[in-house]
């Protein structure tokens, strides 16, 4: 088997450069997918959002090693592995990043990833229901709205917000990111709509594009080119031939690791696991970078919440009226409002994101309070503490070793402990008082610096933007692994596209910028000319420099 392009992951930036190489008819392209189907209710039913992350049919099993700073706890690392990837998996928020996020990567080497180059991608790709006029795409392949917000208590969020002091705004992927506004969900007439959705099932339609599903064990690169794309299909080591290019998009997890069972990263590392070394990148595998976050939990003393729809009579109600019609609780993920603030005065944009939901529950819809509750899932965006992804051995079929490195600079734990009681701030405003009861977690006795250390300690959690680990850069900067056009450097004809090449994480979750890679590699895949650069001016607080509000 062979194609022009060989595309390895089907994930959100799989999923697009799979519809956009295959669209004039001109190349064959073919994806590679380890994962199976992504039909049925855990993974396509919004509201089902926590199963399908801790099920092994759908997600690779991955865990941390034990991180020294949490306690030694093992952290669950959940990656897709299914048709559409993670995307299939996520939590369905939409969040573009800040333009200072994008505008750092060009400073930081990324020639041509500035703001006002990658707006147009992220436009073409949208199809924004309700976003800021001009500043969004209307007639791209993504679907993204905003949820129904009947709950009263998501209008109490916002409204706190305002009374605590700070800025609303009605789309923070539009002009203006900073404030309590609306949050936009990746759903669409009821369903998740995934990269899957949006991307790779049209374009599976075309005579050009194969989906060929198999565990992918190792590039092949002969002369310095790759070549085609080692895999392994019912029990068969099979090659898939790249008559012009293999393209890397397998997560930040899989992707350095598939580069490193092929001989590219840290030599030493290559040699003691016994492989042989192409290319000598010490950037393979370094920089990974996440987003923690807490829940801070509120008991409500009205029974308003979705803890009434916990037992199974109201799950099944919700999931029979979501098979038949699309409709009620089952379309939404219930992340519907949200908030970008930045934690003091002279921090120019947004570095600490919030995700509200009206009940007091876990990600993986486990140990839910036992009463009517709300929630704010906080975090601070920007954390200096950076960790890596190693092989544990040379075989493909291992996982590999993810350390993140958490809360190992020492201001993240300042960060964090801001983050809490900022959270009881806005929880404490007069929105809420006919819903406040008791604080739920950390609780109310938890009030000094070392108590919250503790507390951060044994509970926080990763958002699941994991990034970072294929740096994108100057070809000159020794921890760069690709280059501005995601070009392997050292390595002809392969490139890497997906959130492992992000020099830095961006602000909020990883899946639209994800998705963006991919819609912007294509143009360099394709030898295109980059769409027009932007003029578009984002909003900044006049009042950065002297309050955080």
């Amino acid at each position: 088997m062979q194609a022009d392009f060989v595309i390895i992951g089907s994930g959100s930036a799989g999923s697009a450069m799979a519809s956009r190489l295959s669209e004039d008819g001109k190349n064959t392209v073919i994806v590679l997918e380890y994962g199976g189907t992504d039909a049925g209710p855990f993974i396509q039913m919004p509201a089902a959002l926590s199963y399908p992350m801790s099920m092994g049919i759908y997600d690779w099993g991955y865990e941390t090693e034990p991180e020294p700073h949490l306690g030694g706890r093992r952290l669950a690392a959940p990656r897709g592995k299914v048709i559409g990837g993670s995307s299939s998996i996520n939590g369905m928020v939409y969040v573009r990043g800040h333009a200072e996020d994008f505008d750092g990567w060009a400073e930081a080497g990324a020639d041509g990833w500035a703001f006002a180059d990658v707006l147009p991608y992220f436009q073409r790709m949208e199809h924004s229901h309700g976003g800021q006029e001009g500043w969004r795409g209307i007639k791209g392949p993504l679907h993204i709205r905003h949820g129904d917000q009947n709950n009263p208590l998501y209008e109490s969020f916002i409204k706190a917000g305002q009374q605590a002091g700070f800025e609303v705004t009605q789309d923070y992927n539009g002009e203006k990111q900073e404030g309590f506004g609306p949050m936009e969900q990746t759903i669409h007439r009821g369903r998740r709509w995934s990269a899957a959705n949006a991307y790779l099932r049209p374009a599976l339609k075309r005579s050009n594009l194969q989906l060929v599903k198999g565990l992918a064990r190792k590039i092949i690169i002969e002369n310095g080119q790759a070549v085609g794309v080692e895999i392994q299909r019912g029990g068969k080591i099979e090659i898939i031939g790249a008559n012009r290019e293999v393209i890397v998009a397998a997560s930040s997890f899989n992707s350095p690791k598939l580069l490193m069972l092929s001989g590219i990263g840290p030599a030493a590392h290559l040699r003691d696991m016994g492989i042989e070394v192409i290319a000598d990148r010490p950037g393979v595998g370094a920089n990974l970078q996440d987003h923690l976050e807490l829940y801070v939990q509120q008991e409500s003393i009205q029974p308003i919440t979705l803890y009434s729809k916990l037992n199974l009579l109201s799950k099944g109600l919700i999931g029979a009226e979501w098979l038949f019609f699309k409709t009620g609780l089952g379309t939404s993920n219930h992340f519907e409002v949200a908030a970008f603030l930045r934690s003091r005065p002279g921090i120019k944009y947004p570095d600490i994101q919030y995700h509200f939901i009206p009940v007091a529950i876990r990600y993986d819809g486990k140990a839910a309070a036992k009463s009517h509750g709300f929630q704010a899932h906080v975090g601070p965006m920007r954390s200096k503490s950076r960790g890596s992804v190693t092989l544990r051995s040379a075989e493909a079929t291992d996982a590999p070793i993810i350390r993140f490195n958490y809360m190992s600079a020492p201001d993240d734990w300042a960060e964090f402990r801001h983050c809490i009681r900022l959270t009881r701030d806005i929880f404490q405003q007069k929105a809420f008082d006919p819903y406040r009861g008791a604080e739920i977690s950390p609780g109310a006795d938890v009030q000094t610096d070392d108590q919250l250390d503790a507390f951060i300690a044994e509970h926080a959690e990763s958002a699941y933007h994991p990034c970072g680990t294929c740096k994108m850069g100057r070809a000159d900067d020794a921890m760069s692994v690709v280059d501005a056009q995601c070009r392997v450097i050292g390595v002809d004809r392969l490139r890497v596209a997906d959130s492992s090449i992000f020099p830095e994480i961006t602000n909020g979750n990883l899946n639209g910028p994800s998705i963006m890679v991919g819609e912007k590699a294509s143009d360099h895949i394709l030898g295109k000319s980059p769409l027009p650069r932007s003029n578009l001016q984002p909003w900044i607080n006049p009042r950065w420099e002297t309050s955080d509000r």
